[in-house]
């Protein structure tokens, strides 16, 4: 006999996520079920949607803010003539918590992967080309994983970018080859950055 409906829709949205197959998102609904009280469940249920509904994409770096633009392009501070090029929002995240880099960030929210039908039109690069020209940036440092795919978009980016006289450096591996940013410690992302190197 299976689970009552309820439970059963839960479990099947829980598994949803990366990483949780049905062991885990059982566990998940029977945690919600018999250690969490209705006004816990339902703050969780609350936040859920209220990040759906507040959460952006900053209009100049493609980061995830619940304003217009993110903390990062709107503080004055920050080193304009330096754009580092990350994967995901979480990369951002990642590499903030080093305290080390001061520039700005672009976010992809991809890489390329031709296999997959994933090309340039599929992720956010055409509004990278607009930053750099408008904007008076020196240096690019590309930061996407040491994958294969990794690998392409850095030298795609290298490719388009030739002709501008733009200094492009790719970020130095003390970061593990295979390795995504968001799983790398502090030390390491603060190395790579510190030892990138010209492309």
């Amino acid at each position: 006999m299976g689970f009552p409906k309820s439970i059963e829709t839960l479990v099947n949205e829980f598994m949803k996520y990366p990483g949780v197959g049905r062991k885990t998102a059982e566990r998940f609904v029977f945690y919600t079920i018999n250690k969490m009280d209705k006004e816990s469940t339902k703050n969780v249920a609350e936040a859920l949607v209220n990040m759906k509904d507040n959460i952006n994409h900053c209009k100049v770096c493609n980061n995830l803010t619940d304003d217009e633009i993110c903390f990062v392009c709107s503080d004055p501070k920050r080193d304009e003539s330096t754009i580092l090029i990350v994967e995901s929002p979480k990369d951002v995240f990642s590499i903030e918590e080093t305290a080390d880099y001061k520039g700005l960030y672009h976010v992809l929210n991809g890489v390329l992967s031709p296999a997959d039908g994933v090309g340039p039109e599929e992720i956010n690069i055409k509004s990278l080309w607009d930053r750099v020209t408008n904007k008076k940036v020196s240096e690019i440092i590309i930061a996407t994983s040491s994958t294969q795919e990794g690998e392409t978009t850095a030298l795609y980016i290298k490719r388009v970018l030739k002709d501008l006289d733009i200094t492009v450096s790719r970020i130095g591996y003390g970061v593990p080859v295979g390795l995504n940013l968001e799983y790398a410690d502090n030390l390491t992302l603060s190395k790579a950055i510190e030892n990138r190197k010209k492309l």
